[in-house]
């Protein structure tokens, strides 16, 4: 819209300014302005394409740097999944989830069916045995997060910092409980991510509703208002998903 409305003041200018020069001016005259009308429509195409190109440059680099922020969710993601399938419940600060990642192990398990006696049954039936079948739950072994999600990698160390955008930002984590459904959000702020960008560009990147990029204001995974762990970018940005 910027664009297009730039494109139309230089027209509308151009149109006026050849009708003013034509009706008012001198024919002596004339060659000095026209001089000056070419400077003008150059200058003002000029800052019709640097503003195309500012844009171009500004769409280039926050898919660099969405890049980065979506990866390191993902990390976050894939941490407090882990962490829930031992705790049953999402870490509420990154102290907890970074603490587990190092040292905690999650469990590897087998579920198998088995026939028991059901003695309030068998009871029932004045002494016949009767069974009923239960599932059993056997720890076979456990694996350490660390190596299952970072393969030896120790990333996870600084899994709360954005690492783009605003220099020492770092990722807003919550936890908690929605109708007794453990749920997590982490997010940032697209204004943090794109720090040092054009103002302009982010509030209109903020205000964003297509599903091929980011939606909303922030970056984020999972959600405190509906049981959700996904993310709210298009596929294409994910290089881990």
């Amino acid at each position: 819209m910027r664009v297009i409305i730039a494109v139309v003041v230089i027209i509308l200018l151009t149109i006026l300014i050849v009708w003013l020069i034509d009706k008012f001016v001198p024919k002596k005259l004339k060659p000095v302005i026209n001089l000056l009308l070419w400077a003008l429509i150059i200058f003002l195409a000029y800052m019709t394409f640097n503003s195309v190109y500012e844009e171009i440059k500004f769409n280039k680099l926050k898919v660099e740097r969405y890049r980065v922020v979506i990866d390191r969710l993902v990390d976050i993601r894939d941490s407090q999944l882990a962490y829930k399938e031992v705790k049953g419940e999402y870490a509420d600060n990154f102290d907890k989830l970074i603490s587990f990642v190092e040292n905690g192990q999650v469990p590897i398990t087998q579920r198998r069916d088995t026939l028991v006696l059901d003695e309030e049954r068998t009871r029932a039936f004045g002494g016949v045995e009767t069974f009923k079948t239960i599932t059993l739950i056997d720890t076979l072994s456990y694996y350490t997060v660390k190596d299952s999600i970072f393969k030896g990698n120790n990333r996870f160390k600084t899994m709360a910092d954005v690492g783009v955008g605003k220099p020492g930002a770092k990722f807003e984590l919550q936890a908690g409980k929605l109708d007794d459904i453990p749920v997590f959000e982490a997010s940032v702020d697209k204004a943090i991510v794109l720090d040092g960008e054009d103002k302009y560009l982010i509030e209109k990147e903020r205000q964003a509703v297509s599903i091929a990029g980011v939606k909303g204001p922030t970056v984020k995974i999972g959600s405190m208002e509906e049981v959700n762990t996904s993310g709210n970018w298009g596929k294409d940005l994910s290089t881990k998903e």
